[in-house]
């Protein structure tokens, strides 16, 4: 229920105004989102950590709003290490518009990315633009091959998609968001989780394994020995904030760990999903609203 309410909220232009004005809110938004995203990618590279990089926006409105971001993505992969990833949500690019034009502008994104020897990686959204999603990857990676995309475990069709994506860069999440019929008991949701890793790395894809669930973690590395996985065959990714202990832990284990970098003025939505996902990180958040300590 608390899950459900936070995803509700996370589209309230009247709770984004009174949150994102808070002076308070500063101190949690820097915990979860990049200020200065150079300085956080340098210092994660220091400690021999991936990144891939999301500037935060979303459902644009109009084709001048998707351009903007556009060209901040194309200023975005000069600014990276080789080796690093590009996040980009299509709707940001215009998805809601026409899918073609999101088409246009991830092809624009995915060869400046080639230039500078990274990746891009298409995330999933709501549960209406998935359709959209997959049918831009599979355009995209006619000419380029190493684009990634997003799989949702809650969603009932996530293990035919993995079965689909022969060959991809994917990766599986559990989910943000909500949808008709979607998974929505833990144990549910777990379940297609690890059936989906299943089809992954018994694949001839790269899985990427984005959780945080300590159990999920050790299935993933378990069924990589498994299916004759080394660590270059697969990563695990986790979000910019969330178990950064754990990050180092893996990568001192050998294990590439790649950290989820969102950035930019645009956070209301991603912060809210990231407290329905976790109800330790709502306690943060309110502890910090309410006191100035």
């Amino acid at each position: 229920m608390l899950r459900h309410v936070l995803l509700a909220i996370s589209k309230s232009e009247r709770a984004e105004r009174l949150i994102s004005t808070s002076p308070l809110t500063a101190g949690v938004v820097g915990r979860y989102v990049a200020g200065d995203v150079g300085e956080v990618i340098g210092e994660l590279t220091r400690k021999g950590l991936l990144v891939t990089v999301d500037h935060l926006g979303e459902e644009v409105t109009d084709q001048a709003q998707a351009e903007e971001a556009v060209a901040e993505y194309l200023r975005l992969p000069a600014l990276l290490p080789a080796g690093a990833d590009v996040s980009v949500k299509l709707t940001a690019l215009g998805l809601r518009l026409s899918e073609r034009l999101a088409l246009d502008h991830a092809a624009a994104i995915c060869r400046a990315a080639a230039v500078a020897n990274v990746t891009v990686t298409l995330d999933a959204e709501e549960h209406d633009t998935i359709p959209g999603l997959h049918s831009v990857h599979a355009a995209l990676r006619k000419d380029h091959p190493d684009v990634g995309v997003v799989v949702q475990a809650y969603l009932p069709d996530s293990l035919d998609r993995c079965e689909k994506l022969g060959g991809a860069r994917v990766r599986l999440c559990k989910g943000a968001y909500t949808a008709p019929g979607a998974y929505t008991r833990p144990a549910d949701i777990d379940r297609s989780f690890v059936r989906c890793l299943r089809i992954l790395m018994a694949g001839t894809g790269y899985p990427m394994v984005a959780t945080h669930d300590p159990r999920l973690v050790r299935i993933a590395s378990t069924l990589a020995v498994l299916e004759g996985r080394d660590a270059t065959g697969y990563e695990h990714q986790m979000l910019y904030g969330v178990r950064p202990d754990e990050q180092l832990r893996l990568s001192g284990q050998g294990a590439r760990v790649r950290v989820y970098v969102p950035y930019g003025s645009d956070w209301y939505a991603y912060l809210m999903r990231r407290l329905a996902e976790r109800p330790g990180n709502l306690a943060f958040f309110l502890r910090s609203l309410l006191s100035r300590r």
